[in-house]
């Protein structure tokens, strides 16, 4: 492994925007591309004759596939640098949405959204690690929550597609929308210079990497129980959210679409609040405020009585969930040593997010035996307590020198 101190971010003011540019960007339209078969779920199922737990297999099915994408991309970010790894992911989950879109049967699309699954997977742990390794140490955690919630706008900006578009287009021209990443590759390629982390603390060759990353094994096993326990707060919020909008409150595509996009509003300004308190408070204490007010706004999430409120709950959770969210690029990254930072946050988040990839087909069960908001409500109320549970059990370096080889 190369020794040699990185430059500190602090010394490069201006080197850190195209980055974090890049993965806010990369992450919120990877999101976006994802959020389109949640919010078309019925119609897609209409299409291809198949039902609600059927499509819902497909969103399982992209999840089961992000850790081969964050293993792939991961490992090539840390042999390579965060840079090409990351033009080239671009590339790939923008081509496989385009084909999404193209699928001629339900099979075809089923294997579309697990290469799909491949890119996803392999964007945020690439992204994330160039972002976190060039922002200053002490604004990490604000920059932390403005990049994971790249994936609220994602969510956002697909609500807003399909609520101008759906009705008049159908679900399949959205997602030749999703063919937009390959123009950031551009800008990544022509903008973006590589992780001076990286370029001083790199491993020579891949059996010096294999030892680097077994040696973290431990680490690895933590981080997979917390970003499980994490994906499952997220998507159990989220996933089958619209699906509950349309088959509890009988509301219209859109009807669905504003709700949703209420609730990533919350989740964009939760993210950036609560991951800007992490600088202050910490990384785990500021997780677990806003995980116990998440745990707290189920009953207005789930059970409000009126339009209104039902808005302002959906505010109100993901604000939390997302603001718990915000931390974890800042918290991973830290807990990482720099010579795995490209793979081990990456594949410990894709790994637990193909572990919590159950929860839209548990809620989509639990809702053929009680009511929906009960499912739902039920569901988010066991997920708050376990992520509460794995972040207060866990380590912390909040505020980590990555300069460090």
């Amino acid at each position: 492994m190369r020794n040699g101190g990185a430059v500190p971010a602090e010394d490069r003011p201006q080197d850190h925007r195209a980055a974090v540019a890049a993965g806010f960007l990369g992450w919120a339209l990877d999101a976006f591309d994802f959020f389109l078969v949640v919010y078309c779920l019925t119609a897609i199922g209409h299409d291809f004759h198949v039902g609600d737990k059927e499509v819902a297999f497909s969103i399982f099915l992209t999840l089961a596939f992000r850790p081969v994408g964050a293993l792939i991309f991961g490992l090539l970010a840390d042999r390579y640098g965060r840079r090409l790894p990351l033009v080239l992911n671009l590339v790939f989950y923008s081509l496989m949405e385009v084909l999404s879109g193209l699928a001629p049967n339900f099979t075809t699309f089923l294997v579309l959204r697990a290469l799909f699954g491949i890119g996803m997977g392999g964007e945020w742990g690439v992204g994330a690690s160039l972002t976190m390794e060039k922002v200053p140490a002490r604004l990490r955690g604000m920059f932390s929550g403005f990049l994971q919630q790249g994936y609220a706008l994602g969510s956002l900006l697909a609500s807003i597609c399909y609520f101008l578009l759906f009705e008049k287009t159908g679900w399949r021209p959205l997602f030749f929308i999703g063919g937009l990443p390959a123009l950031l590759a551009i800008f990544v390629q022509l903008r973006v210079r590589e992780s001076e982390v990286w370029e001083a603390t790199r491993a020579e060759t891949w059996r010096h990497l294999g030892r680097a990353i077994v040696a973290q094994w431990r680490l690895f096993v933590y981080l997979v129980v917390l970003t499980t326990a994490m994906n499952f707060c997220s998507h159990g919020t989220q996933d089958m959210y619209p699906t509950f909008l349309q088959r509890q409150w009988h509301y219209d595509p859109r009807a669905r679409a504003l709700l949703s996009g209420i609730s990533m509003v919350g989740a964009i300004f939760g993210g950036l609040v609560v991951g800007r308190l992490s600088d202050r408070v910490g990384r785990r204490r500021a997780m677990l405020m806003a995980l116990a007010g998440a745990l707290l706004a189920i009953p207005l999430w789930a059970y409000s009585p009126t339009s209104g409120l039902l808005a302002l709950g959906g505010f109100t959770i993901q604000f939390m969930v997302q603001g718990a969210w915000g931390v974890i690029p800042a918290h991973l990254s830290e807990l990482s040593p720099s010579a795995v930072r490209g793979f081990l946050p990456g594949f410990s988040y894709q790994c637990g997010a193909l572990i919590a990839g159950s929860v839209a087909w548990i809620e989509a069960t639990l809702s053929q035996k009680m009511p929906y908001a009960t499912a739902m409500a039920l569901t988010a109320g066991i997920v708050f307590v376990f992520a509460g549970v794995a972040t207060a059990a866990g380590p912390e370096r909040h505020g980590a020198a990555f300069s460090e080889p």
